[in-house]
């Protein structure tokens, strides 16, 4: 089984000032990432604005991540669509490009339907069917209003092309019902970057952070602090990360790409109609990651 064991930035995507991919800087950013032990990179995750992307944007930036990525390096791909044909559709072209994983995040457009455990699992079970590659489960109620429950997540781990999932509610006590409820080998991991060293002591196999896109170091800092049992160490780290991680949550990925560029990486603007931070919400960025290496 693919291991995904270990720290995931979910990639911001890189935008001119005419909004449109700039490829130049893609290939900045994952020529730096390569340097660190990165495990590997969702690619059009909800921090990479993926809802702003059409199907040829993703694609193209899946294709170059996967160019620029290095050896080694695992590639995850976020998928998730409204319907299962899309999903499916979107998941399948990955495979051609060489991603290892998909990560799909729950439908919630129709949410009074999707709120039924029984239709999160025909959806999941039909796109893992499906999918050429493993799929993990997308938890974020903060985007979806959706929250799975632990026995949705239980039930559905023991699809054999169901490998784990990216949990980013910051629930960790919920996390550890989940732990122990899900089949032996499905592998959770964190989105939150303000409960990181938490997520692992119970038992996560690691994390899928935004903030790793700024800040990699850091993150990849509790986890080896983890990796060799050094708990102290690791609840420092976090605590180091936490007014940072805060700022990145309250105003979002127009703080995590002014974040990037301090930190020698390319941010730049986010798509419309989200926009560049304002001054005073960037001193305060700049405040909270001086001294964070990126």
């Amino acid at each position: 089984m693919l291991k995904l064991q270990g720290i995931f930035p979910a990639v911001a995507t890189p935008f001119d000032h005419n909004s449109d991919l700039y490829d130049v800087k893609i290939r900045h950013n994952v020529e730096r990432w390569n340097k660190t032990s990165l495990t590997g990179y969702l690619v059009c995750g909800s921090t990479g604005e993926n809802v702003y992307l059409n199907s040829e944007e993703k694609y193209r930036m899946w294709t170059r991540v996967a160019e620029y990525a290095a050896p080694g390096k695992l590639l995850i791909a976020g998928t998730g669509a409204e319907s299962v044909r899309e999903t499916v559709v979107l998941t399948n072209k990955t495979e051609e490009l060489g991603y290892h994983a998909a990560l799909v995040l729950t439908p919630h457009y129709y949410r009074s339907l999707m709120d039924r455990p029984e239709t999160q699992m025909l959806f999941y079970r039909t796109v893992a069917d499906r999918a050429k590659i493993p799929i993990m489960l997308y938890n974020f109620p903060g985007v979806t209003g959706l929250d799975l429950t632990t026995e949705t997540v239980a039930e559905l781990s023991h699809h054999p092309n169901i490998i784990g999932m990216k949990d980013s509610s910051g629930n960790v006590p919920k996390m550890i019902q989940m732990i122990a409820a899900v089949k032996p080998g499905f592998q959770m991991l964190t989105g939150s970057a303000s409960t990181v060293a938490a997520s692992l002591s119970a038992g996560a196999a690691g994390a899928i952070l935004a903030l790793a896109n700024a800040a990699p170091y850091a993150a990849i800092s509790i986890w080896e602090a983890h990796r060799t049992r050094e708990t102290a160490a690791a609840e420092d780290l976090q605590n180091r990360i936490l007014p940072a991680s805060t700022l990145v949550n309250k105003y979002g990925i127009p703080a995590l790409k002014h974040a990037m560029d301090l930190n020698g990486y390319y941010g730049g603007p986010p798509r419309l109609p989200l926009t560049v931070v304002r001054p005073e919400a960037a001193r305060e960025i700049e405040q909270a990651f001086d001294g964070i290496k990126g």
